[in-house]
């Protein structure tokens, strides 16, 4: 997970929501920019990237969800065709 707040913010997410993943911080904005989803306003549009071993973007879901971000991505990881150790 990426985010464009800062370090002490993402770790305050992290913390309140008991993360068991890494959240890059971007506060310079410079992944969102690379990656092209920084809004107009700033603020990066909740994109997810589905990257394989080799660094090649599968896919790219436009329409994340929050509420079912989680079985979203299983589903798109199984569809995918990702080893279960991933998943």
């Amino acid at each position: 997970m990426a985010s464009t707040d800062t370090i002490e913010d993402n770790t305050g997410f992290a913390r309140k929501n008991d993360a068991t993943f890494p959240v890059l911080a971007d506060p310079e904005r410079t992944v969102a920019t690379a990656y092209g989803v920084l809004s107009a306003r700033g603020f990066a549009r909740r994109w997810t990237f589905y990257i394989n071993a080799e660094g090649v973007i599968e896919k790219i879901d436009r329409n994340t969800n929050p509420a079912t971000a989680g079985d979203d991505l299983a589903a798109n990881l199984v569809a995918l065709g990702a080893p279960a150790a991933a998943r």
